[in-house]
């Protein structure tokens, strides 16, 4: 095997794949990058049982031929090395040789015949989506996923097709987050929970573009397909929450708030409310709703704070406590200029959603306050 690739593809291609390396494993080999030649082109792919991803690029091959090397060594001499051509070679001693200028690296190498093949996909359903649209819904709904492990179905987002639309949902017990886009073609209903994992290396892979990405769902593997690369990873397995349940469709009280003004008010309030989400919990903020103001409030060992702004008021007046970094993660990633955020009574969630639009809704649940 012998390539010649320009150190900026075979870069991004690392990167690409990176993630999908074991960490902790009895198999070395799934702890390396698989390289394999193609005619004008190489392939990288990783694969850690539970998500694999290959990634394509067009290079100068001189020799066929695959090997398996080491991941981490080998993405970190690639990025230390010049910005310029880099060839890539395995010589007689089975060693991968890395050339660049002045710089010569050679790496111990694996045996890719015990390179896992990444699971082949009967694919049930399917749809295409702008990959600026996709990653869009992932940034507005993955940081509601879950990071506990003992309830594992909601450490996913929940993509269900419906009507045609895409729906993606996450939940963590405290709160909820729900983006749809309208799809442009006609598509049988289906829905299947992908991994936030798998998610996360998805949103950095994929571009701000009008380029699409293909998303084949079969019975416990999903497939994600773009021109370039492609991903595989295992479904959870569970019952989702019935989120149409949970969102309440009622208020008593509403608020129309400029976006940026409250996001304000919540980054200062939570240096004192504290910065740990444990002790967010045990002292929340204080939302009290009177006519045409809402004053957020925190007292604790720390100090205190109070923050009063002028909004338009619908409704009962009303005190509630929440974790404010609730409603931080949910205000940072809202791009429109004015909010609703509805209250029901002081126990039950609020809902946030943009005025302009009905595509996205963020439900958190309160906290008791101390009396």
């Amino acid at each position: 095997m012998k390539i010649i690739c320009e150190k900026e593809k075979l870069l991004k291609g690392i990167n690409s794949v990176i993630n999908g390396v074991a960490s902790k494993t009895t198999m070395p080999v799934l702890e390396g990058i698989l390289i394999e030649t193609n005619e004008k082109e190489v392939k990288l792919t990783t694969y850690d049982l539970e998500i694999g991803i290959e990634y394509i690029i067009e290079c100068n091959v001189q020799e066929q031929g695959n090997t398996v090397v080491n991941a981490i060594m080998f993405s970190e001499i690639i990025r230390k090395l010049p910005d310029t051509e880099i060839t890539i070679s395995i010589n007689s001693n089975n060693l991968l040789e890395i050339e660049c200028e002045g710089s010569l690296y050679k790496l111990a190498t694996m045996n890719p015949d015990e390179f896992p093949e990444l699971p082949k996909i009967n694919i049930d359903n399917s749809i295409e989506i702008e990959q600026n649209l996709l990653k869009n819904m992932i940034r507005k709904t993955i940081f509601a996923v879950s990071n506990e492990e003992n309830r594992p179905i909601f450490t996913g987002c929940l993509f269900e097709v419906k009507n045609n639309k895409l729906n993606v949902v996450a939940v963590d017990g405290y709160r909820l987050a729900l983006k749809t886009n309208i799809l442009n073609s006609n598509t049988t209903n289906f829905n299947a929970v992908i991994p936030g994992k798998t998610l996360n290396e998805i949103n950095k892979i994929i571009l701000d573009s009008f380029d699409t990405v293909k998303i084949g769902i079969s019975k416990n593997q999903a497939l994600f397909e773009m021109e370039n690369c492609k991903i595989v990873t295992r479904l959870l397995e569970g019952e989702f929450l019935k989120y149409d349940n949970a969102i309440p469709s009622n208020w008593e009280t509403r608020i129309r708030v400029n976006k940026n003004i409250i996001q304000n008010c919540f980054e200062r309030i939570i240096l004192i409310s504290s910065s740990s989400i444990e002790r967010e919990k045990k002292y929340p903020v204080k939302i009290s709703i009177e006519i045409g103001k809402v004053v957020i409030s925190c007292t604790n060992q720390t100090g205190d704070a109070k923050e009063e702004i002028i909004v338009e008021t619908e409704g009962k007046n009303l005190e509630a406590g929440f974790n404010p970094r609730y409603f931080l993660d949910a205000l940072k990633v809202i791009e429109d200029e004015e909010i609703y955020i509805e209250f029901g009574t002081n126990i039950s969630p609020c809902v946030i959603t943009p005025i302009e639009n009905d595509e996205y809704k963020y439900m958190i649940l309160p906290i008791r306050m101390k009396e």
